[in-house]
């Protein structure tokens, strides 16, 4: 490193400044603001030259952290960018909406704040953009293979990216409008502005990757043309069935999933016309689910104007601190402030949801009890049942796994028990030429797991195809090693 008591000169952890909440919460741009290149720089100096880089096993991707950290406290914001990019599709992406386990393995972090690692990944993306440094990378050869990639989420958009980079003809089948899946419409402005997701689709066009939008595999082409088509199939369309919670009172009115509700937001905020849209003005709306999705749903409802903000926790309030069952370098469950509860609202925790009610056929309030632990069940205490106003009702619940839309009955690809597209350790489904990657293959998982998926599937595919590959894997579904491709 070039200051290796760099994190003993500052000790201060600064993240990225945030635009004041009166402000951010009457448009949708984004909350976080540029970093000064001072203190950016003095950040980065806190990276340790720690002997056994720990961020590394954090970081599904792999990647380079202390390199670019040195690269940055130097001034060389190109070849960071290019060292980022030499692991990472999307450091963009990733820098804005992943909760980098990274940094809960940062060796700083086992005495100290661990190192800004998301925000220097993002600085040095945005860097990059400024500089026009993010260029086409066009492959050496055009190979006569062709791949259908199915989803143009995080995973399926780095699997076509990887593949085209080989020198294949990739096209990417998505069956909303629009190319990003749940980066276009069920991330907030405020987390990642849409311009960010389609200057790199810009740069995938450019390389020659091909989009085809409205279109539902399994409906408007079948699985089967599709195998006949192309020589390889990647799956790639995310896990996205919601947990449902089917309590008395489901059926109400103002009952909606947490997705439903912030996909015709993004609509609306891009400008669509979205009839009968969910909104939250002057409403009291309770969110069910404390995760990312919820949070999502605290940050839009204040944009919207509600009138109040609640959410629901059916589990124990998690320690500031990281638990003694969760040591480093373990990504710990703590309490978690992100910027859209620094907005308002209120968290309850130890709260079961235990029935909707309403009048003349729309919700008015939510009953709950008290969480009690029995057995290592979590059940409703009797006794401690309160009624909470509610007029809007999200539910943030998780996912259950991918939508079938088809792929058994028309492809004879096998489903395992969680629900999720079974496949083997380099990404093979039963079906031959037919893959899985991202939350189709492994369940609900994050954005970097999705993103180093589609990295590994991309290297399994290539060497189906060619016999042989050069694209980096760096994680595999199972504990078989993908190195060995």
């Amino acid at each position: 490193m070039a200051d290796p008591r760099g994190f003993l000169k500052v000790r201060e952890r600064q993240t990225q400044p945030r635009r004041p909440v009166p402000v951010r919460i009457m448009d949708w741009k984004e909350v976080y603001e540029r970093q000064q290149a001072g203190t950016l720089h003095d950040q980065a100096s806190r990276c340790m030259d720690c002997g056994v880089p720990f961020c590394h096993q954090g970081c599904p991707l792999g990647n380079l952290i202390p390199e670019w950290n040195d690269l940055v406290y130097r001034g060389r914001m190109g070849e960071a960018s290019e060292r980022l990019h030499a692991t990472n599709n999307f450091p963009e992406f990733t820098g804005k909406l992943c909760p980098a386990p990274c940094e809960s393995s940062c060796v700083l972090g086992i005495n100290q704040p661990a190192v800004t690692i998301k925000q220097m990944e993002a600085e040095i993306a945005e860097q990059a953009f400024d500089d026009n440094n993010v260029e086409p990378i066009l492959p050496q050869r055009h190979t006569d293979q062709t791949v259908a990639v199915i989803g143009s989420g995080p995973a399926g958009l780095a699997t076509a990216q990887q593949l085209t980079r080989a020198g294949h003809t990739v096209a990417v089948y998505e069956r909303d409008d629009a190319v990003g899946g749940l980066l276009r419409y069920g991330i907030p402005d405020f987390k990642m502005d849409k311009s960010i997701l389609d200057r790199r689709l810009e740069q995938m066009r450019a390389e020659g990757t091909r989009f085809r939008t409205n279109v539902a595999v399994g409906k408007d082409i079948s699985w089967d043309q599709l195998r006949r088509r192309y020589d390889a199939v990647v799956v790639a369309t995310g896990s996205t069935i919601p947990r449902d919670l089917p309590i008395p009172g489901r059926e109400l009115d103002g009952v909606h999933f947490a997705m439903e509700y912030l996909t015709e937001s993004n609509r609306s905020v891009a400008g669509e016309a979205v009839p009968d849209q969910i909104h939250a003005k002057g409403k009291h709306v309770v969110i069910l689910g404390g995760g990312d999705t919820g949070a999502d749903c605290i940050g839009t409802s204040h944009r919207h104007g509600a009138a109040s903000v609640t959410t629901l926790a059916i589990g124990k309030e998690p320690p500031v601190e990281r638990p003694e069952h969760q040591p480093w370098p373990m990504m710990p469950t703590v309490f978690e402030v992100q910027s859209a509860h620094e907005e308002g609202g209120d968290r309850t925790y130890l709260a079961s949801t235990v029935e909707f009610v309403g009048e003349e056929g729309r919700v008015t309030g939510i009953t709950v009890a008290e969480t009690e632990f029995v057995d290592g069940r979590r059940l409703p205490k009797a006794g401690t049942e309160r009624t909470i106003k509610a007029d809007l009702v999200l539910l943030a619940l998780g996912f259950t796994g991918p939508e079938p839309a088809g792929l058994q009955q028309q492809a004879g690809t096998e489903f395992d028990d969680r629900g999720n597209v079974a496949r083997d350790g380099y990404y093979m489904t039963n079906t031959p030429g037919v893959f899985a990657a991202g939350d189709a293959g492994r369940g609900q998982s994050l954005i970097v797991w999705a993103i180093a998926e589609g990295r590994a599937c991309a290297a399994a595919v290539d060497k189906y195809l060619m016999g042989e590959t050069r694209l980096p894997a760096p994680v595999a579904p199972t504990d078989q090693a993908i190195s060995m491709l």
